[in-house]
């Protein structure tokens, strides 16, 4: 099935479109950019140059995708937007490239992109991420799986949300989100842990009692949070969820808010 394209879209010649995509009305498809096998963009649909997708993917009325970064240390080079497969963009999505030569802001697969989210340079989008409306990500920002940020949550630059994290609508996130957990508030503060969240993808009762139980060591006994994470790995099973949490913490450059 080959590709259907719109008389009024603009393709540059370079651009690479597989069989079975659909472009529509006044789209533009710009230089070294490629569509996977059942891409549909709908009208009005910026795609900048350099900018990869897999298949699949679904991109709505008036996104741009791989626009050049705002960055201002960028000085020239090729950069890129790489997506996996069947993510979903929806209305004023933004999107844009790296800043240094040869890099790119990766979205993985089966993420879903609300109503003016954008994700800025470097940024780095796992696997089924929800990006609600007006959601913002400032550069070199790290999004883990089936993380999702509530409408209007703005992201310093650098900081990282976890697997399976929350966070609250309108928060302001200027430090690591842990995993498996709610950060809400301006500034934002860790709430609880997200059990609605784990029990709709799935995670045991042994692991969910346990992850209960390093989330009270950690946010609500006071402890500096060297010696919490030490009481955690002494005292808590180590399942993997535990162990993944202990080690987001660990490795944090920009701190965990409490």
């Amino acid at each position: 099935m080959s590709a259907t394209i719109h008389p009024t879209a603009v393709i540059h010649p370079t651009a690479q479109i597989a069989d079975g995509c659909e472009v529509g009305p006044y789209c533009v498809v710009g230089e070294q950019s490629v569509m996977g096998a059942g891409c549909k963009l709908h009208s009005h649909v910026v795609i900048e140059s350099h900018t990869v997708l897999g298949q699949r993917n679904e991109v709505f009325p008036f996104a741009c995708l791989g626009g050049k970064t705002q960055d201002l240390k960028w000085k020239g080079g090729t950069t890129w937007v790489r997506a996996g497969d069947d993510n979903v963009f929806r209305e004023h999505v933004t999107v844009h490239r790296a800043t240094s030569d040869g890099a790119a802001t990766v979205i993985g697969s089966h993420n879903l992109l609300l109503i003016h989210a954008h994700v800025a340079h470097d940024c780095v989008l796992h696997n089924h991420v929800i990006l609600s409306g007006y959601a913002g990500l400032a550069g070199h920002v790290v999004i883990e799986d089936h993380a999702i940020l509530s409408g209007f949550t703005a992201v310093h630059q650098f900081c990282r949300v976890g697997r399976l994290a929350i966070t609250g609508g309108c928060s302001r996130i200027t430090q690591d989100c842990p995993p498996f957990i709610i950060t809400e508030g301006n500034p934002s503060e860790v709430r609880a842990l997200n059990k609605i969240g784990l029990e709709r993808h799935g995670v045991s009762e042994e692991a969910q009692a346990a992850l209960k139980q390093a989330y009270r060591i950690l946010f609500r006994e006071g402890l500096k949070m060297s010696n919490a994470l030490t009481k955690v790995e002494a005292e808590v099973a180590q399942l993997p969820e535990v162990q993944h949490l202990v080690q987001f913490i660990r490795s944090s450059e920009r701190g965990i808010g409490k």
